[in-house]
Parts: C-alpha cells; sequence; structure tokens
C-alpha cells in the first residue's frame, strides 16, 4: 500500500507508560517532535513512571504535560497548544484482572477519557489517529488465530469491553468525522521498563526473591507474547499508514479490516506464535538462572485459555514481521530488572 512519511508533531498519550515510553523514544530517534500527556495514576509504582518520563526529557524535542485524561480542560489545553499532525492514544486503565476490583476507573480512563480524545482529533482533522486497543476484545471467541475481521461481540472481561467501546466510539467519529483512525489490538506485550502488574515482572521478582509464582488454570495457558520494542516499530510504520475511506465494499481486499464506511481500520500487532505459560515459565528461569516454586492456581474470572494473532494484514500494510524470540526477549528484562532494581 502507498504510505506517506510522517514529518510533523506527533502527541503520545501515556508517554509514562510502558508502550508510550518505548514509541516516544523511537519516534525521537528518529527526529520527530513529541509532546507526552499522562496522569501518572498509583495503579503501580508512579516512581518507575516518572523514572521513564525523565529519560524521554533528556532529548530537547520532547515535552510532558502530567493530567488526567478524564480532566477536559487540561487535555484539551495540552493538545490546542500543540496542534498535532498525529494523535497515538496509549493511555488508559489496563489490567483484566484488576477490572474486577476497579470497573469505574475504566470507564473514566478508557471511555472518556477516548472520549476527550477523540474530539480533540475532530478538532484539529489530524492526519491520523491511532489507538491501542486489546487481545481482550476477543474475549470468548473460540477460532484461533484471532483475525481482525473475526466478530468480537463477547468480551469477558470489563477491561476488553471499554476497549470494545472505544473501538466503536472511534469508528463512528471516523465515519461521520472523516478522521483517518487505526485501532491497534496488542497481544502480552513484554520487555524492558515493563509493568509491575505483568507476568513477566511478577516471575522475575518473585524467582528472585525465592517466593514462588502463581500459575493460573494450572500452567494450562497460552499467550502471543509480543516483545515491546518489536509493538513500538510496528506502530511506528502504521503511522505512515493512515486508512481511506473505500469508494465501495469491492475495494477492500480479501483480509483487509478496512471499514466500508469510514476510514478506518483495525490491526492485530503480535509475534503470531502462542506460547505454553509452562514454556515461557522455562525461558524466565533460563535468564534468571533459577529454578521457580510453582503456586499452581484456578483459572482467573475474566481471563481467557489462549490467546494468537494473526498478524497478516501487519505485514501487507508495514512489510514488517516481529522479530525478537522470546528467549531474547526475556534476556532483554531481566537484564533491565537487575540493572533496575541493583539484583
Amino acid at each position: 500500500m502507498e504510505r506517506s512519511g510522517v514529518n510533523g508533531k506527533i502527541f503520545i498519550t501515556g508517554t509514562a507508560g510502558f508502550i508510550g515510553f518505548h514509541l516516544a523514544t523511537l519516534l525521537l530517534d528518529e527526529g520527530l517532535e513529541v509532546v507526552g500527556y499522562d496522569g501518572m495514576t498509583d495503579y503501580y509504582d508512579p516512581q518507575l513512571k516518572r523514572r521513564r518520563h525523565q529519560n524521554l526529557l533528556q532529548n530537547a524535542r520532547f515535552s510532558a504535560v502530567e493530567a488526567m485524561l478524564e480532566d477536559r480542560q487540561a487535555f484539551d489545553a495540552a493538545v490546542d497548544s500543540f496542534v498535532p499532525d498525529v494523535i497515538v492514544h496509549l493511555a488508559g486503565q489496563a489490567g483484566v484482572r484488576y477490572s474486577l476490583e476497579a470497573p469505574e476507573s475504566y470507564v473514566q480512563s478508557n471511555v472518556i477519557g477516548s472520549f476527550h480524545v477523540l474530539e480533540a482529533a475532530r478538532r484539529h482533522a489530524v492526519r491520523h489517529l491511532l489507538i491501542a486497543s486489546t487481545s481482550s476484545v476477543y474475549g470468548a471467541n473460540g477460532a484461533m488465530p484471532f483475525r481482525e475481521t473475526d466478530k468480537a461481540d463477547l468480551q469477558v472481561s470489563f477491561y476488553g469491553a471499554t476497549k470494545k467501546a472505544v473501538e466503536a466510539m472511534a469508528h463512528s467519529y471516523a465515519h461521520l468525522w472523516d478522521i483517518p483512525t487505526t485501532m491497534f489490538r496488542f497481544f502480552t506485550v513484554y520487555g524492558p521498563w515493563g509493568r509491575p502488574d505483568m507476568a513477566l515482572f511478577k516471575f522475575v521478582d518473585a524467582i528472585l526473591a525465592g517466593r514462588p509464582i502463581d500459575v493460573y488454570n494450572e500452567g494450562m495457558l497460552s499467550r502471543d507474547f509480543t516483545y515491546v520494542g518489536d509493538l513500538a516499530r510496528a506502530v511506528r510504520l502504521l503511522i505512515d499508514v493512515p486508512p481511506v475511506r473505500p469508494l465501495s465494499a469491492n475495494d477492500i481486499k480479501d483480509g483487509d479490516s478496512l471499514s466500508p464506511v469510514a476510514p478506518y481500520r483495525v490491526v492485530n500487532i503480535g509475534a503470531g506464535q502462542p506460547v505454553p505459560l509452562l514454556d515461557f515459565v522455562k525461558a524466565v528461569e533460563n535468564a534468571v538462572r533459577k529454578r521457580a516454586q510453582h503456586n499452581l492456581l484456578p483459572m482467573q474470572s475474566g481471563d481467557v485459555v489462549n490467546t494468537w494473532a494473526e498478524c497478516s494484514l501487519l505485514a501487507k500494510l508495514t512489510g514488517y514481521q516481529p522479530q525478537t524470540s522470546l528467549d531474547q526477549g526475556v534476556a532483554k528484562f531481566v537484564t533491565w530488572y537487575r540493572g533496575y532494581y541493583a539484583r
């Protein structure tokens, strides 16, 4: 497909977060101007978030705004003063398990906060709006691998439900206001500077401390693990491929999730290879050079047994496929973890 290079200003929500930090770093390394917006919530250690922003602020082309997405006045002021060419919306309340405890925070951040982003994109007629979704929207879909063209109406977590709501909202805005919009569905992202609530962080932390690791569904799970550097590269390349409203449904190629009525597309970003959870644990054990004690637990409410991304659309659009093996990615995380926590 025809691509248009980005040489403008990029506004990213969630730059103090795991994925936003890596994407902003990549864009800054290319010489682009980036404004980051983040609320620094205490869902996990705010100091880790501040350290990410401190690293980004070493680059003169980066500036940061600390405020909540739900704060319409603060968000509008940040966007309006920057006048971005592209908005990448990564901020939001993450986590399947936490959505059982604090569902309202998901409505406030993921739904209301995303509405503010959509309004900003409409107001500034951005060249491309890119929004993070999740593999959790596939929910109870039993067909593997997950394809962007699959029907995804059976979410089993409230987190996944709020993300599907954002997809629907974004499609309506793309249709009504002709905003080129790409939704990307992430699959179990891991790597350096990762979140403490994610399995890899918890496993490494527990093994090094001599504590048992919690293994849900007694290990009978598999995940499509995606290295964060590969994911950031994929998002960067997708920035250059804004969807175009088709003249008719006949113009949409097989396998393309492009909407027949809007410049709107959904793209999976994953490694395209499911890994059994116990194989993932072995990779962690190899990287830390220590065996784990297993605390076998039943299936967690709201979770799914397997995820597996069909990623041919990403390859067709960008020519890119994830490059990092699981062993390489886990080893990079462990190196970062030992350095950051002096362990």
